[in-house]
């Protein structure tokens, strides 16, 4: 493979270099052995929802124009689509579901976990209806997590009760008429399942109104409930400046590498790296340093100041440098390929999940019960790998980036306040109606080997924020442009006049010395439901629907169906979604115009499909633009 086209992250061509000569394979590698990739699967015109496939229709009407069953290609895509929208929801429940265990057991008494937030506390027990005057701490979490199994427990056709609580009426009407509003979590993801097999629905319109409800299950039952629990339990993130890329790695310090999802691992792993920093000195460092990759990165990053290390696509590049003394994963987003490419080296890979085994691997099972010992055995472990360190193998890279990160909403309103307290959001709406900040828009997302490495985020908000459009970040997309230096306040130079003189004033007023970054990391990816508060707070202060702002959002290289599902709920919200790398819907004409075209009649968003950065840049820009002259701005 050309180096040139892997990545426009400066480390990745060395370090892929050094594993060629090395003689290891990587993401890069697998996917040119790939090719050429299955034209029926790119276009979702594959079935194998039964043993008597797969099935596949030919896109160009000379072949079969149905499966064995009879189902048809807009049959065929929508149910494929709906299926990876359930998985993705799954997943974010999932991940929402141990740590509402982990309340309960804070509740229960547990010594692992606390309160770090009483105040985010009582605004969630606030916003469920919770009376929290003259109760203990916790009598009001007792009573929170009650209200919230029962959504788990829920057994009729109530809607849930966290999401009638946190969306706007606008929005609540519009998913009831289309009947869409999802009842228990669990219920609606075992229903998509059955829904999906082989004889069921046939109906490509039900099937997509299915999709949607399933991304409403994963934007409140995933994406909201998690960030609202691990906000409680672990703080809500205030702003650090720390550091990004591989060069965070350090030649003389235990190095351990955080990387997956969720909290309640590496939480647990910062603070027992650092209670046992005097035996890392024992044993000849100078100490033990973290970074993190993906949104359990980001989750440490922003609560801890722990710098990242990388994103997805570049996760066994960060072994290959010989300095990773020991990688700790929990779930999702973790390639099967650590465990070989760790073996090549002195580096130890350490599951830690049940449902998350890779042969190669050692596993140390983490429980809410053993979190504190497994912790202390796991850093223990990296102390003694770093003993059986080969210089020789090592290589760190000298590139790093500053970042100043940890924008919360609770955040962004506090450095609001400073210009004024008696109305913060006041500064943001003037701005916006002047047109120093023309829109908003949210870049979310993974990384895809089929797009140049870092390549399309980067270079979409850069002609954003030329073009005075406020960028906000999670997920993998927020590792990409760090690394970029879009975080460092000193890329504020690379906004637009007015946009760069709005960060200018809000950075003045918190005493920052200078403005704030062009581009603000609200966390990983289940904080995009942190753009939704935010979205939902400017919309309710202006007295509109969300669907009227001059927002949008943007996937530019999304690969799981994590992504699938966090779109399905930003268009719900009535949010344009930009997808930067072409759905496999697209051998279904009609689901095709559905999704990037009737839907927003239907329910104020839409997704719209881009795979050049620039002309996604101006499709974004002109649609912030109809927004605003809707709204007379």
């Amino acid at each position: 493979m050309d180096k040139s086209k892997l990545s426009v992250d400066p480390v990745i061509p060395n370090l892929y270099r050094k594993a060629r000569e090395e003689g290891i394979s990587t993401v890069f590698d697998r996917y040119e052995a790939q090719q050429p990739q299955c034209g029926f699967g790119l276009t979702g015109l594959c079935c194998r929802h039964c043993v008597q496939g797969p099935c596949r229709i030919d896109p160009f009407g000379e072949g079969p124009q149905a499966g064995i069953c009879g189902a048809t290609a807009e049959v065929i895509t929508a149910r494929n689509l709906l299926r990876q929208v359930t998985a993705g929801a799954a997943a974010h429940v999932d991940h929402a579901y141990d740590v509402l265990e982990v309340l309960e057991q804070i509740a229960q008494g547990t010594e692992s976990y606390s309160i770090k937030d009483q105040e985010k506390l009582k605004q969630v027990a606030f916003t469920l209806g919770i009376d929290t005057a003259n109760k203990t701490e916790q009598e009001i979490v007792e009573e929170m997590c009650q209200i919230i199994y029962r959504d788990f427990a829920n057994s009729g056709a109530t809607p849930m009760t966290y999401l009638k609580a946190n969306s706007p009426r606008e929005r609540l009407e519009t998913w009831e008429k289309l009947g869409v509003l999802p009842r228990n979590p669990d219920r609606e993801i075992r229903e998509a399942l059955h829904q999906t097999t082989m004889g069921m629905d046939a109906d490509p319109v039900n099937l997509i109104l299915k999709t949607i409800r399933l991304g409403l299950v994963d934007g409140f039952a995933g994406l909201k409930l998690a960030t609202d629990l691990q906000d409680i339990i672990f703080g809500t993130p205030q702003p650090v400046v720390t550091e990004a890329n591989l060069g965070v790695l350090k030649e003389d310090y235990v190095n351990i590498i955080v990387h997956g999802h969720v909290p309640l691992l590496s939480e647990k792993i910062v603070e027992w790296s650092r209670k046992l920093e005097d035996e890392a000195k024992k044993a000849g460092a100078k100490g033990i340093n973290l970074a993190g990759i993906c949104c359990t990165g980001n989750e440490v990053l922003m609560r801890q100041g722990v710098p990242l290390a990388t994103n997805f696509l570049a996760q066994e590049l960060a072994i290959i440098t010989g300095a990773v003394d020991l990688m700790v994963v929990d779930v999702q987003c973790i390639m099967p390929s650590l465990a070989e490419i760790a073996a090549c080296y002195h580096t130890r890979l350490v599951t830690t999940m049940p449902i998350v085994k890779i042969p190669g691997a050692e596993h140390v099972p983490f429980t809410t019960e053993t979190a504190d010992e497994a912790s202390q055995q796991i850093v223990r472990m990296a102390i003694e790998s770093y003993q059986k360190r080969n210089p020789a193998k090592v290589y760190i890279p000298r590139e790093k980036a500053k970042v100043v990160a940890g924008f919360s909403v609770e955040a962004i309103v506090k450095a609001l306040a400073k210009l004024n307290p008696d109305d913060p959001l006041k500064p943001l709406i003037d701005n916006i109606v002047s047109g120093n900040i023309l829109g908003v828009v949210a870049t979310v997302g993974c990384n895809n080997v089929k797009v140049k490495h870092d390549w399309f985020h980067i270079e979409l908000v850069k002609e954003l924020i030329k073009n005075n459009v406020l960028v906000v970040t999670t997920g993998c997309s927020a590792h990409a442009l760090a690394k970029a230096g879009l975080m460092d306040p000193a890329a504020a130079e690379w906004a637009g006049e007015g946009l760069r003189a709005v960060l200018t004033a809000i950075g003045t007023a918190n005493d920052l010395g200078g403005p704030l970054p062009p581009v603000l990391h609200m966390g990983s990816c289940v904080d995009n439901s942190r753009i939704g508060d935010l979205v939902i707070a400017v919309a309710n202060y202006l007295k509109v629907s969300p669907k009227d702002l001059p927002i949008a959002a943007s996937a530019p290289e999304y690969q799981h169906e994590k992504a699938l599902s966090i779109g399905t709920w930003a268009v719900a919200m009535g949010i344009m979604t930009h997808l930067g790398v072409v759905p496999p819907v697209v051998g279904s004409s009609k689901v095709t115009r559905i999704l990037t075209q009737d839907a927003e009649a239907l329910i104020g968003g839409k997704f719209y499909v881009e795979t050049d950065p620039y002309k996604a840049a101006a499709g974004i820009i002109e649609h912030i633009k109809a927004k605003r002259a809707l709204l007379n701005l």
